[in-house]
């Protein structure tokens, strides 16, 4: 571990020395690259799975390195819906001239089992030039970049011109009632009340090892998980009928599989499409610009050559759960399925439970859902955020353009934005965009990019909140 830690530090001063093609990108001091390191580590190996784990360690002991670097117990506030949920947000004060910044990231992770993984998850492995472990991704890099970029900020003696918030919550995967983006807007609106927040959402898009664009998520769709059940008498299944719970199921999910809702853009999809002419080759791009347009034809064509665009273009439902009978010798009294629904923020939940409905097509399918979310508008593309991600954008990774976007899964900005909080997704941690694996078996990322992407945040925060900039 020394002699990496070494490497990476002597990696760091010969591209800041003598930049190159291979090295283009800053990295940060070798002490900041360490300390970022060393907290990455420590969150990830805590073990924070929404169902089986806990938040609070995470933030203990985020909250114990604030106050070794001089942070005082009055700015660090810790506490959450549950005393295996807690959040930390931490403040530090600047002069007052504009309104605070928040920076939020999420603690929880999706459950990992050992047996589905290659190497432990819950340990942060080093190989092949890729952190692995479950949240190097989603969310523990940005959790501890933030953590990170606050105490090298305060061991320099910056001063910004507005007070910076971090917010490390609680239960972003599973929601419900201890999340703690919720909790904090319920309970302790004050301590993350902000002029606008950076969040994750958007990252970098790269291809066989070129970078294509630093992505910035400025909306994105909500989720509403449905249940279509079906009840039925049963019956020995020595004398089968057709109506079977299981068989009414099946045909629901085998119609469902071949709906689509309809394709559309808005302002942002449009201007994501726009931009993506722009840098795609080959006939895809001419595509891409008539999309941008509004050619249905085109949007079709779009769709079918990728699932990422095809679920920019939608609202997608897909069955991710089934159960169904109760004994290998009855007919089945109770067939259910879990189907899970991203939902672009114009449309409604009253639209997509009647879509479904009418395309389902069968009154012995109940369709319910236990919780049901409402979309939100999305955060204006402000012209000072815009500016501030492009230079610093530029300024780690030249010729790499920002692109909007609207982002297909979901992440706690939507609630942000309904509190009168734009949120605005950027991290700058680049990935192949065909080995994507948040929430997947051997989450990874790779090591310059986390490196990369804490020098990248750390400048974008000081661009945000230094006068004059």
């Amino acid at each position: 571990m020394i002699a990496r830690t070494l490497l990476r530090a002597f990696v760091a001063n010969a591209c800041l020395a003598a930049p190159s093609v291979a090295c283009a990108q800053a990295m940060p001091p070798p002490a900041d690259m360490k300390l970022a390191h060393d907290i990455y580590k420590q969150f990830i190996e805590i073990q924070s799975g929404y169902s089986t784990g806990s938040t609070t360690p995470v933030a203990e002991a985020a909250a114990a390195r604030l106050k070794e670097a001089g942070f005082s117990e009055s700015d660090i506030f810790l506490g959450g819906a549950s005393s295996k949920k807690f959040n930390l947000v931490v403040r530090y004060h600047g002069t007052g001239a504009q309104r605070p910044l928040l920076l939020l990231a999420h603690t929880d992770v999706v459950e990992a089992k050992r047996e589905d993984w290659t190497i432990d998850p819950f340990v942060l492995n080093e190989k092949d030039g890729y952190f692995y472990g479950r949240g190097t991704g989603d969310d523990k890099a940005q959790a501890a970049v933030w953590i990170a970029t606050l105490i090298r900020m305060k061991r320099e003696g910056f001063k910004p011109d507005r007070d910076i918030l971090v917010a490390l919550t609680a239960d972003e995967e599973g929601g419900g009632p201890y999340n703690g983006v919720d909790w904090l807007i319920q309970n302790h609106r004050d301590l993350i009340d902000a002029d606008f927040a950076l969040n994750e959402g958007g990252w970098g898009e790269e291809e066989n090892g070129k970078k294509i664009s630093n992505d910035l998520q400025v909306s994105e769709k909500y989720v509403i998980n449905y249940t279509f059940s079906v009840t039925n008498k049963g019956g020995h299944s020595s004398m089968p009928v057709p109506d079977n719970a299981i068989y009414h199921l099946a045909g629901a999910l085998v119609r469902l599989s071949a709906f689509g809702f309809p394709l559309k853009t808005d302002q942002v999809t449009a201007a994501y499409f726009d931009e993506m002419a722009k840098i795609e080759t080959g006939p895809i791009a001419a595509d891409l610009a008539q999309v941008a347009k509004g050619s249905l034809a085109a949007m079709e064509r779009v769709a079918a050559a990728s699932p990422a665009w095809n679920s920019t273009l939608r609202t997608t439902c897909v069955a991710t759960m089934l159960a169904g009978g109760h004994a290998t010798n009855a007919l089945p009294q109770l067939a259910t399925a879990t189907v899970n629904c991203r939902v672009l923020p114009e449309d409604s939940p009253d639209y997509v439970l009647k879509t479904l409905n009418k395309e389902v097509a069968d009154p012995e399918v109940k369709i319910t859902s236990t919780r049901s979310n409402e979309g939100g508008v999305p955060s204006p593309l402000r012209p000072d955020v815009m500016k501030a991600v492009k230079s610093a954008s530029e300024r780690e990774f030249p010729g790499v353009p920002v692109v909007p976007i609207l982002v297909t899964g979901a992440t706690d900005g939507r609630m942000l934005r309904q509190a009168g909080i734009p949120t605005y997704g950027v991290q700058g941690f680049f990935f192949d965009r065909n080995d994507i694996r948040f929430h997947g078996r051997d989450e990874r990322m790779k090591i310059d990019a986390f490196y990369q992407g804490q020098e990248f945040l750390y400048d974008l925060v000081k661009t945000l909140s230094t006068p004059g900039k």
